[in-house]
């Protein structure tokens, strides 16, 4: 497995796995939109996108969003989105993109990595046997 950060060059790849993420949460198929999404947020470089690949397929990705936290007055990340095709669960895919994600904050100083998952996400146990602890804070989120 060869786990490689995210270039302009791997957007249609990179698209592909968005739009079965995407349809995993019961979304409607929309690679253009997926492809148009992305390509603002690899030229703004508004995120860091990891693409796991198995003899040269594109298998996995993982999404992260830089944040500040004002308290501690340090840099983390926000991993929001983590894939792995169904074709290719159970092989250590995620636990690999998670390592790398957790390597890239090490390497950046940062404070650490937060996860958004759905509360019934079964990923959630993979979370915690890799160091995630469950927050206890109360999150609201308003929608406009």
């Amino acid at each position: 497995m060869t786990i490689l950060q995210a270039q302009l060059k791997d957007l249609d790849t990179l698209a592909s796995l968005f739009d079965g993420y995407r349809m995993f949460y019961k979304q409607e198929s929309n690679l253009s939109d997926a492809t148009a999404f992305l390509k603002t947020l690899l030229e703004q470089k508004a995120s860091v996108v990891y693409i796991a690949y198995i003899n040269d397929k594109a298998v996995g990705f993982t999404q992260l969003f830089p944040l500040f936290s004002s308290v501690s007055m340090q840099p983390m990340y926000l991993l929001n989105d983590l894939y792995v095709d169904s074709n290719y669960r159970s092989q250590g895919i995620g636990e690999a993109l998670i390592n790398r994600a957790k390597q890239l904050c090490k390497d950046e100083n940062q404070k650490g990595l937060a996860i958004q998952t759905a509360f019934d996400n079964p990923a959630q146990h993979l979370y915690e046997r890799l160091g995630f602890v469950k927050d206890t804070d109360l999150h609201l989120f308003w929608k406009s």
